[in-house]
């Protein structure tokens, strides 16, 4: 495992979906390897991403169907032909690059040709392969059982969610069980395979970048979509009635981004459950996180000290309450088990001093945010110069409107502290931005590519509350160029931030 973050670094937020293409959205294929080139030639050291897993409802990668597993239509087919399952003129015709993902043409390209692989590996029996897919089968059975049977089950019972089958199904009956898993074991054995070459591709690339001193950031959300592998398979220790309906779900209240909170919709968790159980969940979770990435930002860390909970039914997040979440408890149990954690705690929105005080005993570094630092005076937490060294500082993130798009369209007072806080009399403050992150003292910079790019709010990738049109943005082939690359590597010279935070 690698080391947490040590000294100054610097890094690009970009998801492997946002990566240039001829097919329906980014893959781990050629344009990732040139990726890891160009953060190397720019002088970074941090590649950061949104969640791996499955991409639920609306392509959100914060609404899948597994914390655990890979998302197939990330798996590059090329891959493939080098291993002799698939044939070059077996792959679809490229069309041309898009800055839009396609995911349904994905799915329709991409499907067919792992069903095509599988049925060539099953026939192969080619030693080193198969030898390295019993590996990852009993390596990750933890999860992996499970996941393999219901995304089978799933194919089978067509659209809806797993409360919507058998009873003896949804209450997981041993006997069910076995049945389904003998009648549906060439299915299961398929998502398997899926899941494996998803795992070897990822770690190929993620070796990739390590050795070029790139370490991977990724992404737990504290919450899981109800219609996942993870609920179904552990319904003891979520809210939910006798039946397997949700009691209550997740959200946050009003806040920046909705004057009505984010009524999020995801079971929580019963934490008086998962506490008389070591958290076992919770560790396999990090393990196999840690296992695919060197750190991991944790998206709504504030819920382990509280969380918003909504009573399941209602339509805004307004009608909900704080409840007490596990606290240190959970994080002494995860260390227990796994060592000292790696881990960016995301503290964004309505953060009390009870969150800050659990992040700072376990001391994590926080996040810090450009695009709320201006317009409310200089005590702003979010200014450079309140920050401490413990921190990484953002220029925007994925729920945020792109630095071009945000300046775009602020008012003329918040512009004007944005242009008296920079020394700058223009409208081209992006890199200025860019380079007030650079320079603070911040322990780590991450900066998305759209904003490296300049991009207008077009490019935008998540708006909060809205289902419709995010996770779309891609980069167009040839987008990260040599001049870019030298741009950057100027800041990471300058401030101080070059150097090999991921080397062991």
């Amino acid at each position: 495992m690698h080391r947490p973050l040590e000294g100054r670094s610097c890094g690009v937020l970009l998801h492997p979906t946002s990566l240039p293409g001829t097919q329906g959205t980014g893959d781990l294929g050629t344009e990732a390897y040139r990726f890891v080139e160009f953060l190397e030639r720019a002088g970074q050291n941090l590649w950061q991403v949104l969640p791996l897993g499955p991409a639920g409802p609306g392509n959100s990668p914060y609404d899948s169907r597994s914390a655990f597993a890979g998302n197939p239509i990330l798996i590059s087919e090329s891959w493939l032909v080098d291993r002799g399952l698939l044939e070059a003129d077996e792959l679809h015709a490229s069309g041309s690059a898009q800055e839009r993902a396609n995911y349904e043409a994905a799915w329709e390209s991409k499907v067919p040709m792992l069903r095509l692989a599988f049925g060539r590996f099953r026939r192969a029996h080619s030693g080193k392969l198969e030898h390295r897919f019993e590996q990852f089968r009993q390596r990750e059975a933890r999860w992996l059982d499970d996941f393999a049977l219901f995304e089978a089950l799933h194919d089978t019972h067509g659209p809806g969610s797993w409360i919507d089958w058998e009873p003896e199904l949804v209450h997981r009956e041993p006997e069910a069980l076995r049945a389904a898993r003998s009648q549906l074991c060439d299915e299961i054995e398929f998502h398997t395979f899926v899941q494996f070459v998803f795992d070897a591709q990822w770690r190929e690339l993620r070796d990739f970048a390590n050795d070029r001193g790139i370490a991977v950031v990724g992404d737990v959300p504290i919450y899981v979509s109800f219609d996942s592998a993870d609920v179904w398979a552990n319904q003891e220790i979520f809210q939910l009635d006798e039946r397997g309906q949700p009691t209550l779900v997740a959200g946050v209240p009003p806040d920046y981004f909705s004057e009505s909170g984010q009524l999020w919709g995801n079971p929580v968790y019963r934490w008086d459950v998962m506490k008389a159980r070591q958290f076992g969940w919770w560790v396999e979770r990090f393990r196999r996180t840690l296992a695919l990435t060197d750190l991991a930002r944790v998206d709504h860390f504030r819920g382990f000290q509280a969380g918003w909970h909504v009573p399941a039914g209602e339509l805004t997040a307004i009608n909900g309450w704080w409840l007490e979440g596990p606290g240190i408890t959970l994080f002494e149990g995860l260390t227990q088990s796994l060592g000292a954690l790696p881990i960016i705690a995301e503290d964004l929105g309505i953060i009390t001093d009870e969150v800050t005080a659990l992040r700072e005993q376990l001391g994590l570094p926080g996040m810090k945010v450009l695009q709320f630092a201006f317009g409310s005076g200089n005590d702003n937490r979010y200014l450079p110069h309140n920050f401490d060294a413990n921190a990484v500082v953002y220029t925007g993130t994925h729920d945020n409107d792109t630095t071009a798009g945000w300046l775009r369209k602020l008012d003329e007072s918040t512009r004007r502290h944005v242009r008296d806080y920079l020394g700058r009399g223009d409208d081209d403050l992006c890199w200025p931005l860019i380079r007030a992150a650079y320079a603070s003292v911040a322990r780590a910079v991450i900066v998305p590519a759209q904003d490296l790019l300049g991009l207008d709010s077009w490019a935008r990738m998540n708006t909060p509350g809205t289902v419709h049109g995010n996770w779309a943005w891609r980069a167009l082939p040839g987008a990260f160029t040599p001049e870019l690359a030298a741009k950057l590597a100027s800041f990471a010279n300058l401030y101080g931030r070059e150097g090999r935070p991921g080397a062991t």
